[in-house]
């Protein structure tokens, strides 16, 4: 049985190889998916810059009360409509999604669905 210490670090090995090839610039800026082991966030970052445009998480204020729990499949998909209409906001409308090595599946694969709905484009 493999131990979480050793899956965490297989994950971050992961991601900072996805990282590397990823190609974000000012007009593709990197969309980040991070999991905590209460709540999900979200942020659209111009490497080149250095900057981060637009930040959303499950503990916000501006994301809508929910009866069940704040890391939840049905969470990840208000988080992705929030931080669509957060990036229209701010005139993002193209980004690369980075899933910070986890596999594409559940609640990543919601929150990417709710945010191509909202009108992001990756």
């Amino acid at each position: 049985m493999i131990n979480k210490t050793a899956k965490n670090i297989k994950r971050l090995r992961r991601a900072e190889r996805v990282r590397y090839k990823l190609r974000s610039t000012s007009e593709r800026p990197r969309l980040v998916f991070n999991k905590t082991n209460r709540y999900l966030t979200a942020q659209i970052i111009d490497d080149a810059k250095g900057v981060t445009l637009v930040y959303a998480t499950t503990l916000g204020k501006d994301f809508p009360k929910h009866e069940n729990s704040k890391k939840s499949k049905s969470a990840a998909t208000e988080l992705g409509k929030v931080v669509a209409e957060k990036a229209k906001k701010a005139g993002v409308s193209q980004v690369v999604l980075d899933r910070s090595g986890m596999v594409y599946h559940g609640k990543i694969a919601a929150f990417a669905d709710s945010a191509r709905e909202g009108g992001l484009e990756f």
